[in-house]
């Protein structure tokens, strides 16, 4: 089994039994390693030895693989840092160019100095961008290769629907018959509510481990 597999399937809404295990998976190539937690069933991706992994889970307990002291120990046995622990969304591309809304049409761009996408690219490839005022979209290739979107709203530009609409342009900007996946850090509470308005749908939790130069 590979991490590619497990979420393919997952997009397909075929998750992992709900059975209270654990399935360790090499990582998907050198950058991305990490946790996701499904319903009572978690999937760690790692280049590590997987009885040494599952020596540092106390047994019977759902949450460990999530809760700091895994995370730190996973994190010192492959010399990385953990990062947020996000809620995992997805949804299915939808055809044709994002619908036209109030105010002006995306534009793409191709200045790489914005924070957003500065970040991006240090963690997705083939990083595109598009904005309008107040706001900006982008898409990439991400964890073992999935479609991933991320959103940004300026503060001035925040509770006018403008995160949704940017949420929901992204599932126009992916290839047909493909499944786009955004991160969420739970507290953004504004973030999570654009994009379940938008047609994301809460898949399960996911830290990502970085290497101590990202």
């Amino acid at each position: 089994m590979t991490l590619e597999r497990i979420l393919a399937d997952a997009a397909a809404g075929l998750f992992p039994p709900a059975d209270g295990s654990v399935t360790i998976v090499p990582q998907p190539g050198p950058r991305d390693a990490g946790v996701i937690a499904f319903t009572a069933h978690t999937v760690v991706f790692a280049d590590a030895d997987a009885e040494r992994i599952r020596g540092l889970l106390p047994p019977g307990d759902l949450s460990a693989p999530l809760n700091p002291p895994f995370l730190t120990a996973l994190c010192g046995l492959l010399g990385r840092a953990v990062n947020n622990v996000d809620l995992l969304t997805a949804a299915p591309a939808l055809p044709g160019p994002p619908p036209s809304g109030p105010g002006p049409a995306l534009r793409e761009t191709g200045d790489r100095g914005h924070p957003r996408i500065v970040r991006a690219l240090r963690h997705r490839d083939a990083v595109r961008a598009w904005t309008v005022p107040g706001g900006t979209v982008l898409t990439g290739r991400g964890v073992a290769g999935r479609w991933e979107a991320a959103v940004e709203v300026d503060p001035g530009a925040r509770g006018a629907g403008l995160g949704r609409r940017l949420a929901l342009a992204a599932r126009h900007l992916v290839p047909d018959g493909e499944t786009v996946w955004a991160q969420i850090a739970p507290g953004n509470a504004a973030s999570v509510r654009a994009f379940t308005a938008a047609g994301f749908v809460p898949m399960g939790a996911e830290a990502l481990l970085l290497t101590r130069e990202e």
